[in-house]
């Protein structure tokens, strides 16, 4: 099994529930971050995205928490969904034993997907970076695409360089850590997250064009975390979810970075169109029609 596998197996069945309640509810900070970089204003914008769809697909599904928040949104009298994942279809399908009209499989994006059948939907966020050839996994989920089918896919963004040195030391430290040796690492620094999050304090930063630090006002722990390290704080979550989404981070080594032009050229070497796109300081959203 490769760090990645098991970076991700270890993280799914030692917290089979993280975030899964944030995810589904609708004030919360993850639910609001899923629903706009996808280009939902609302939760009924999202309900009536999902209406007319007959299947869709959670590809890279984890515990199924998004797998949870596809069918609270899709009606499940006429729209069967289903998640597949390499490592934590298991603890999907037992999160959501009591959820109808859906099924988990365990599938790898870089092989054979056709036995999955075609979907109106596919999601696949938060996956293909963690993966040996993201392009390829997104070629092989463009099979399952019916004919005006849509994709939305979510890929880690290139950094400021500072942010991605320090990132890849810390991976290089922790990456050949067990799971508890690596979550204590990174207790450390989601107590530091943490800290800076409580100063409450806001600076107003000058452009840095060759440390490619933007112009702007910042809280002190958004300034750390979007230019110089990871440093996750969510006060709404508890401190071992915190750690454990700092893991997420720095514990697996397939972990690639892209550009807004390389997934672009993904989306037209596939003949899809462009319906959504969005960019933020740490990913790349981007919709796309058959």
């Amino acid at each position: 099994m490769s760090n990645t596998e098991q970076s991700f197996r270890d993280k799914w069945f030692n917290n089979e529930k993280l975030v899964f309640a944030e995810t589904l509810r609708p004030e919360s900070d993850i639910f609001q971050w899923i629903l706009k970089r996808n280009g939902f204003g609302a939760p009924d914008e999202l309900r009536r995205y999902l209406a007319p769809k007959r299947r869709i697909l959670d590809a890279g599904c984890g515990n199924g928490r998004v797998t949870a928040l596809l069918r609270e949104y899709s009606d499940p009298a006429t729209c069967a969904v289903v998640g597949i994942d390499l490592v934590a279809a298991p603890v999907a399908a037992s999160n959501l034993q009591n959820y109808a009209n859906i099924s988990f499989r365990e599938a790898d994006l870089l092989k054979d997907l056709s036995g999955l059948g075609k979907f109106d939907f596919i999601y696949c966020q938060e996956v293909l970076h963690h993966t040996s050839a993201p392009q390829t996994g997104f070629h092989n989920l463009c099979q399952l695409l019916e004919a005006d089918g849509e994709i939305a896919i979510y890929v880690y963004k290139q950094k400021a360089p500072v942010r991605e040195f320090v990132d890849d030391y810390v991976r290089n430290r922790i990456s050949t850590l067990p799971y508890e040796d690596a979550v204590n690492a990174c207790a450390q620094i989601t107590e530091l997250g943490k800290v800076l999050a409580e100063t409450e304090i806001m600076i107003d930063i000058p452009a840095v064009d060759v440390l490619e630090i933007a112009a702007g006002v910042y809280p002190l722990q958004r300034f750390i975390y979007h230019f110089f390290m990871k440093c996750f704080w969510n006060p709404d979550l508890s401190f071992q979810d915190n750690a454990v989404i700092n893991y997420d981070w720095y514990h697996p080594q397939l972990c690639s970075r892209h550009t807004v032009e390389e997934v672009r050229q993904w989306f037209q070497e596939e003949g899809l169109m462009i319906r959504h796109e969005c960019v933020d300081h740490y990913g790349i959203t981007i919709r796309g029609r058959r």
